[in-house]
């Protein structure tokens, strides 16, 4: 096999050092976001990009497994474990700081914007792209600590399609579920178009064989969770992907793009608490489905100007019920229900650049966009008597940006970036339902906000594989509905005036070659963040949302790719990062969900042609949790045994292998175990994760 040959495969399993020579062919361009001080398919100031060939290798099928593969970047498990979500971390910030986009379109719930990562997939994802602190400011407003992009695919053959599909088995051979995606498309002189679906179907996963339940002691009834099988742990999730452009020159493209998702999933209890915390813990999402459509296009005039438009309308239905017991099949009790959110959102935003002035690139963006939340709930359903539907309320916000960013080229390989923003929200309709005294709909005081945002960069490429950065980025997020306005059962205060949380993210970058073959990256980072929301103590019963937390959120991380043969390569990254947060409304107060320790390490082994053997290595340092212990007497000797607020857990190494062989060109089989040492740990407290687990796959391109 050539070293040419070979290069091209150790590519495929590249980290972020690698990203910025993948083939731009099949990547929706018009979808991604823009990178300041970035080539063609570059990484740009403080950014990584995973290939869909990546996620592929490691079989991950899922954007919360996905970003574990990049430096800087974490997945956990929410707290909230009757939630049963995903949260993604980018250097320290949650999914309230750092917005997702498929295609750049921003995905967000108007409520409280809390997205599960785990519903969206990847096989239809050409690549995710990361902003890590510093996120153009010309992309929209919210990128306080980066950004996330799902960006599909677009085909590029007169006729094109694949086919995959594979089958996963838990630690003791029994069948969990499965999964399949099917793609065809279109290129044309003038035109192309393209349908895809993906389809995740999980019936359980199961736990390690080292998992033991929790003993019966005193009054405490024992563990909801037996073992084994994990209670709830079904999910479905699919996915339409539907494209169509119209190019009629070399430059422009003119295209409508429409995706549909679709999932539901049960929520696996805190294998602690019996009964759980609180009692109204029994919970299964029927619904979690999110929609878009989109206009977008790019037109050139000249020879140095263009302009970019973006219209999209989206929408996000979910639903929740929750049950009385663990059997889930009555709603009877009080608090019980079926809660409804049916949200949508329309929007547009123009984006124009211009290089008449040499040495120099002027570009601007503005972006408008409408929120609508619709909720109600059907209380009690299962009563005789039908239990009690309350009547919508509705919620609604509109949100401007305007940014303008200039780089020049100080010389052909120095360039100096600087962008500013202006942001502006306000609160059009704000109804909550009271059910007293008959019931009746009020409106909050309706609330807004405003912020100005600015950043700048300095990228020197000192030679045709080595680059060194340094970026400063001031930005903020604006609070959600939910911050602004829940009440929290009676137990908190609305403050329609919450003003946004900021942070000034500082980085110094590297990349480059240390050896002609070894690559590498390096960055260290810190952030000022202020005004971050917290939920205040304001009399013995009752809290309210304020700007009071303030903190410095610093660490490092590097990534490295070397060839050591034609047959053998090494790769992987590392991530050390602490936060300090100061809150004074609860004592001992600690940032949840990040490890200080991160790294991840693989190989690629090709002892004959056609057949390739992946193994890799995920570890993690442990991370603070919440401890949420219920009231009830059966909880006391839980409340004795974790008697603090916060909890290290979550420290892990996991050991994988991926072994695929091609049987043609365009045929492959491939087959691995995840966490092979079948290791029992939690991410989040009395929340452990899947054990071992097996899978089998294939697909066919042509």
């Amino acid at each position: 096999m050539g070293r040419s040959a070979l290069l091209s495969s150790v590519a495929v399993v590249a980290m972020s050092v690698g990203a910025e020579a993948q083939d731009r062919d099949g990547v929706y361009q018009l979808g991604e976001i823009y990178v300041s001080g970035a080539g063609q398919g570059g990484t740009g100031v403080g950014g990584s990009t995973i290939t869909r060939e990546q996620t592929w290798t490691f079989d991950k099928q899922t954007l919360e497994q996905a970003v574990n593969l990049v430096p800087g970047v974490v997945s956990t498990q929410s707290t909230a474990g009757q939630r049963n979500e995903t949260d993604i971390f980018v250097r320290g910030f949650g999914r309230w700081q750092v917005p997702l986009m498929i295609d750049g379109v921003r995905v967000y719930l108007p409520a409280d914007n809390r997205l599960d990562f785990s519903r969206f997939l990847t096989n239809d994802i050409a690549e995710i792209q990361i902003q890590k602190g510093y996120a153009s400011v010309l992309d929209g407003p919210g990128g306080m600590g980066g950004a996330i992009n799902l960006v599909s695919r677009k085909p590029v053959k007169p006729f094109e399609g694949e086919f995959s599909g594979g089958a996963a088995f838990d630690n003791r051979g029994a069948f969990e579920g499965w999964n399949s995606y099917a793609m065809l498309g279109s290129r044309q002189e003038k035109f192309y178009v393209q349908g895809s679906a993906n389809y995740l179907n999980q019936d359980f996963w199961s736990l390690s064989q080292g998992y033991s339940p929790y003993p019966a002691q005193g009054p405490y009834a024992g563990s909801l969770e037996d073992g084994g099988r994990r209670n709830g742990s079904d999910t479905r999730d699919w996915r339409v992907n539907l494209k169509a452009g119209f190019t009629p020159n070399a430059t422009d493209e003119y295209s409508i793009n429409f995706i549909k998702q679709s999932g539901e999933k049960g929520a696996p209890l805190n294998v602690y608490n019996n009964p759980p915390s609180s009692q109204n813990s029994y919970w299964r999402w029927p619904a979690w489905d999110v929609q878009n459509l989109a206009f977008m296009s790019n037109t050139q005039l000249g020879d140095a100007s263009y302009v970019k438009t973006k219209l999209y309308y989206n929408t996000f239905y979910n639903s929740l019920s929750a049950y009385d017991n663990i059997s889930y099949t009555t709603q009877s009790s009080n608090g019980r229900f079926n809660s409804y959110y049916d949200d949508n959102a329309r929007g547009g935003s123009v984006e124009a650049g211009t290089e008449l002035i040499p040495m120099n690139t002027l570009k601007a963006a503005f972006h408008y966009r409408e929120d609508f939340h619709t909720e109600w709930n059907h209380n009690q359903p299962t009563l005789p008597s039908g239990g009690f539907v309350e009547p919508k309320q509705n919620q609604a916000q509109t949100t401007w940006s305007a940014a303008l960013e200039n780089t020049f080229h100080v010389r052909p390989n120095f360039d100096l970036v600087g962008g500013i923003s202006y942001d502006k929200y306000w609160i059009d309709k704000a109804e909550e339902f009271n059910s007293s005294n008959g019931g009746f709909i009020y409106e909050y005081p309706k609330g807004g906000s405003d912020a100005f945002n600015w950043q700048t960069a300095a990228i020197w490429r000192y030679s045709d594989t080595g680059e060194l950065h340094f970026s400063v980025s001031d930005r903020t997020r604006f609070p959600t509905i939910f911050e602004l306005y829940s009440q929290r059962f009676g137990t908190a205060i609305p403050n329609p005036d919450l003003g946004p949380e900021r942070a000034t993210n500082y980085e110094l970058g590297w990349k480059g070659h240390v050896t002609a073959n070894l690559r590498a990256t390096a960055a260290v980072f810190y952030s000022d963040v202020r005004d971050l929301i917290q939920a205040v103590r304001v009399s013995p019963t009752q809290s309210q949302t304020q700007n009071i937390n303030q903190g410095n959120f610093y660490g490092f991380e590097m990534s490295f790719e070397a060839q050591f043969s034609p047959q053998f390569a090494l790769g992987g990254n590392y991530t050390f990062i602490e936060r300090d947060v100061s809150d004074v409304s609860v004592p001992g107060f600690r940032p949840s969900g990040v490890p200080t320790h991160k790294a991840f390490l693989y190989a690629t082994w090709r002892p004959i042609d056609r057949f390739t053997i992946t193994p890799s290595v995920e570890i993690a340092s442990d991370r603070w949790s919440d401890v949420v212990v219920g009231t009830q007497a059966q909880n006391a000797p839980i409340r004795a045994a974790f008697p603090d607020l916060y909890i290290r857990t979550g420290a892990y190494t996991l050991a994988n292998v991926n072994v695929s062989y091609k049987l043609m060109e365009n045929v492959e089989l491939a087959g691995g175990v995840k966490n092979l040492l079948d290791q029992n740990y939690e991410l989040a407290w009395g929340l452990p994760q899947p054990g071992r687990t097996f899978y089998v796959k294939a697909r066919a391109t042509f």
